[in-house]
């Protein structure tokens, strides 16, 4: 792997140098974009609107509209708007990490200790474990600042999850959701269903399947020169002989039970 980010966790007034690296990668398929009329492949290029000639990396810079005239922001800008940001992630509290909803997380990163920093690190680490806390702190990557939680994750390294700031959550409220009564017994119906339902969560019990039946068809594709199209393949479509909610609640308890019992 390799590192996205090298810095610092501010942990009082112990620094802690580390490299991040992504935690996650994309199960989807890697697919180009063709020329319909000889497979060719498409090029983007970047090109001055006005010329409509390309323009080389080296030559391209950021700008910022200001009122109808642009501000160009060389990399000193960047560094200068909040130099200790940059390389650095201060810890500013701690809190029990289900204090924070699950609509606030992005993405997680592996935190690594530089070599320097490996008995720093591990204190934090053992203290997070102990404690059961998790750290908040703010930080700079790719030239916008993020908010950030540190908690151990399988009990032998630190991960960095980003998470958003309170003002990029939208506002629910003007959405309009059903406040039509509950019956009582439609409610314990859909709990028994969940009770029926409820397991330890196995993160690998769950596939991308849908990549794996897209390849499948690639490679029926490339061995025949045709395969199936999408509009060949009949889709399968359930559909609900009522629509009494109690009625399709019971069918629901009674599928689980059969799933229960077969596994």
């Amino acid at each position: 792997m390799r590192a996205i980010w090298k810095g610092a966790i501010g942990f009082g007034l112990v620094n802690i140098p580390v490299k991040i690296y992504s935690a996650v990668q994309e199960s989807n398929l890697d697919l180009d974009m063709l020329d319909k009329a000889d497979f060719s492949n498409i090029k983007f290029k970047r090109v001055n609107e006005k010329t409509g000639q390309e323009v080389e990396w080296k030559n391209i810079v950021k700008g910022y509209n200001h009122e109808g005239t642009y501000v160009v922001l060389e990399d000193e800008d960047f560094d200068q708007a909040a130099p200790q940001k940059n390389k650095m992630l201060n810890i500013q509290q701690f809190i029990q990490e289900k204090d924070i909803d699950s609509i606030y997380f992005e993405m997680p990163y592996f935190l690594e200790p530089q070599d320097d920093g490996r008995s720093a690190y591990n204190l934090l680490l053992q203290a997070l474990k102990k404690t059961r806390k998790a750290g908040i702190g703010t930080y700079v990557l790719r030239e916008k600042e993020h908010l950030g939680i540190i908690r151990p994750y399988n009990n032998d390294i630190l991960v960095l999850n980003r998470i958003r700031f309170g003002e990029e959550i939208r506002d629910h409220t003007e959405l309009k959701i059903s406040e039509m009564e509950v019956r009582d017994a439609e409610l314990d119906m859909a709990i028994s269903l969940i009770d029926q339902l409820d397991s330890n969560y196995d993160p690998f019990r769950y596939k991308d399947t849908y990549s794996d039946a897209l390849m499948e068809i690639i490679k029926a594709k490339a061995a025949t020169g045709s395969g199936k199209s999408a509009a060949d393949i009949p889709i399968k479509q359930t559909k609900a002989k009522t629509v009494d909610l109690m009625e399709q609640l019971k069918a629901s308890l009674e599928n689980a039970e059969k799933k229960k019992s077969a596994s």
